[in-house]
């Protein structure tokens, strides 16, 4: 199996790594809104050229970005086929009963395809860059206006944080299960529908067993430390506002100008 990319820290000294999670948060927020402005060869080449600048900033390698990307490829196809095949307009360039693939059909499922790999290379360069509890600080920070109308800010950003901590975890631990699974014979790749949903089975009743073990160990932990949920909490790392991530957040906004100006030129 693959590796499950999203979600993974690797540790970097590059001008990314030292943003504030604040200002990449606001800068992976900012560039998902702009994408779905975008409906053009400009517009996407725009993204495109931030995108790989933002990556070569972080001094990690382009073939691990694309790497986080082969899990997912089944669902981009699957996305992409539904549009070709099920999206109307323009010149009909093959049709059989109900199905038919069309010229906006075609244009609509590569802006779908872009979007999607664009959306979801940004997200894995935020998770690549910044360390979970990091983003769990920054999302608390932003949130913090939140805690006036009394909304359990300090508890949505442990749930994201644990969560964005345990994903790769649990992926490592399915991939274990399976290669013992494939130790006692069993073939993941053969047979039918049916066939391959029993084969699955084995892997998510002992998947399920281990994750509710470990959140329970971590909530023992937790206490352990006498972890309490609460606004009198201090942090060992405070976060402070630099000039590069003004900087950063600059570029953005001008690139986002840019995308959105060629949109209402339509070009």
């Amino acid at each position: 199996m693959d590796k499950f990319m999203f979600g993974r820290y690797i540790p970097g000294d590059s001008w990314v790594h030292r943003l504030d999670p604040r200002a990449k948060l606001i800068l992976t927020f900012i560039y998902i809104g702009v994408v779905f402005f975008a409906n053009s060869v400009w517009t996407y080449a725009v993204l495109v050229v931030l995108l790989l600048a933002s990556i070569f900033a972080t001094g990690i390698s382009l073939r691990v970005f694309l790497r986080g990307l082969r899990p997912l490829l089944w669902l981009l196809m699957f996305t992409v086929v539904i549009q070709i095949f099920f999206g109307a307009g323009g010149h009909v360039y093959w049709q059989w009963g109900w199905l038919s693939v069309t010229h906006d059909g075609l244009i609509n499922a590569l802006l779908i395809l872009m979007r999607f790999v664009l959306i979801i290379m940004v997200s894995t360069l935020l998770t690549f860059s910044t360390q979970p509890l990091a983003i769990a600080d920054g999302i608390e920070s932003l949130l913090s206006p939140l805690r006036k109308v009394h909304f359990p800010v300090a508890t949505l950003a442990l749930m994201l944080s644990l969560a964005l901590r345990f994903v790769p975890t649990l992926m490592d631990e399915a991939e274990k299960i399976m290669n013992a699974q494939r130790a006692r014979g069993v073939d993941f790749g053969t047979g039918g529908l049916k066939q391959q949903v029993k084969t699955i089975v084995p892997i998510l009743i002992p998947l399920f067993v281990n994750a509710f073990n470990r959140a329970v160990d971590i909530s023992t932990a937790m206490e352990a430390r006498g972890y309490r949920d609460g606004e009198n909490r201090t942090k060992f790392r405070e976060l402070k506002w630099h000039r590069q991530d003004t900087l950063s957040l600059i570029i953005y906004v001008v690139f986002s100008v840019v995308v959105i100006g060629l949109r209402a030129l339509q070009l």
